[in-house]
């Protein structure tokens, strides 16, 4: 069973760092990014994404760790 891109099929081109809510959906409850297998993310989608959790991260929107 193949996962759709969540992005490709919501038709989002662009993966804005300051979207909290959508970046955590693809985050472990640990903080860690999940992989594309697991999100059923398209490689560039999840490129994409992987870029803008760690703009969030930097920007101290989105934490590193959960402890």
């Amino acid at each position: 069973m193949a996962k759709t891109c969540y992005f490709c099929a919501n038709g989002i081109k662009e993966v804005d760092y300051k979207d909290i809510e959508v970046l955590a959906h693809f985050m472990s409850e640990n903080g860690d990014i999940l992989s594309g297998k697991k999100t059923g993310a398209c490689a560039k989608h999840q490129r994409k994404l992987n870029k803008a959790i760690e703009r969030a991260r930097f920007m101290s929107l989105l934490p590193y760790t959960t402890i």
